[in-house]
């Protein structure tokens, strides 16, 4: 049986109420871990029950249909990823999901349109989808500006630290649906891997399976209490700080057998630095180089099988 990691919940309201008290909070969950849990994050029940029903309608609807919205060498970013392509780095077997990417929205003209491109929206069959992916987005972002500020003073920066760095990012927001499976399908419904982003903020999924590979090498399962937020360190945020939080490695296993014909729907949220950003460590290492957050991204998606 999986033992589950000792994360303590940290309230989201210290931020403002206590920013030294969230900061060592956050800073210890994540330096022993790469994750931490929030209660209180602040994202209303009708905003997230509004985007799991978008979700749910959109995976319901016919494969034929879903591919519509598959853009062929858009690196998966945006609009829908069909199941088995994504493929965790360094393994043979692609994951057991589909999955439906939700951008930023520029204006018309904005700098960085060339490098981020347009939303798909299939607002021809789900004119409610949009609109709620829009506010669940909207949402994620507002809380994950918290949880940065909590990190900023952690690491001895000013508290607005990423502010800038993160302003207009290339976050993404993935609506991620894994189908029940056989009873002899292969342990893992996603690969072992590491998050390419800053931070990634999850919805706790229903059906449970995410776990995180703890320094001594033992699978441990994430808690994820009702109405909580976990967050994790990405890749990003782990080069950025020169290694001081961890980008811990994860992965989401399939359920018991006697659960294995049941779904697994979870919203992440990969928060990102703006595409010009350059990623340089606090502290100077030869063998991290500066490169610009679009830069890494790019590398990073070619790993994966998705560019």
């Amino acid at each position: 049986m999986t033992n589950r990691a000792d994360i303590a919940p940290v309230p989201l309201h210290l931020v403002h109420d206590d920013l030294a008290q969230a900061a060592r909070r956050f800073g210890d969950s994540f330096r022993r871990t790469g994750f931490a849990v929030v209660e209180g994050h602040g994202i209303a029940d009708a905003v997230i029950a509004a985007a799991n029903d978008a979700a749910r309608a959109f995976f319901a609807l016919p494969d034929a249909v879903k591919r519509r919205y598959h853009q062929p060498g858009g690196a998966g970013q945006r609009g829908y990823t069909p199941f088995g392509i994504e493929t965790a780095k360094g393994a043979t077997l692609s994951d057991l999901k589909e999955f439906w990417h939700v951008a930023r929205d520029l204006p018309e003209g904005h700098p960085y349109a060339p490098i981020m491109a347009p939303n798909i929206w299939p607002d021809d069959v789900l004119p409610a989808f949009r609109p709620a992916l829009q506010a669940l987005f909207a949402a994620f972002e507002t809380a994950g500006l918290s949880v940065l500020k909590a990190i900023a003073v952690h690491l001895g920066q000013p508290a607005d630290f990423f502010a800038d760095p993160v302003r207009d990012g290339n976050s993404i927001l993935r609506l991620l649906h894994y189908p029940p499976v056989p009873a002899d399908a292969p342990g893992v419904r996603a690969g072992a891997h590491e998050d390419i982003n800053v931070i990634t903020l999850l919805l706790g999924a229903e059906e449970a399976g995410l776990q995180l590979l703890s320094r001594d090498g033992q699978w441990l399962s994430v808690p994820a209490p009702p109405g909580s937020l976990v967050v994790n360190v990405g890749d990003m945020l782990a080069r950025q700080t020169g290694g001081q939080l961890p980008s811990t490695t994860h992965r989401v296993v399939n359920p018991a057998p006697e659960r294995r014909h049941l779904p697994r729907y979870s919203m992440p949220f990969f928060l990102h630095y703006r595409p010009d950003w350059l990623i340089e460590p606090f502290v100077p290492n030869p063998e991290l180089p500066p490169i610009t957050a679009n830069d890494f991204l790019l590398q990073r998606l070619a790993e994966i099988r998705l560019a």
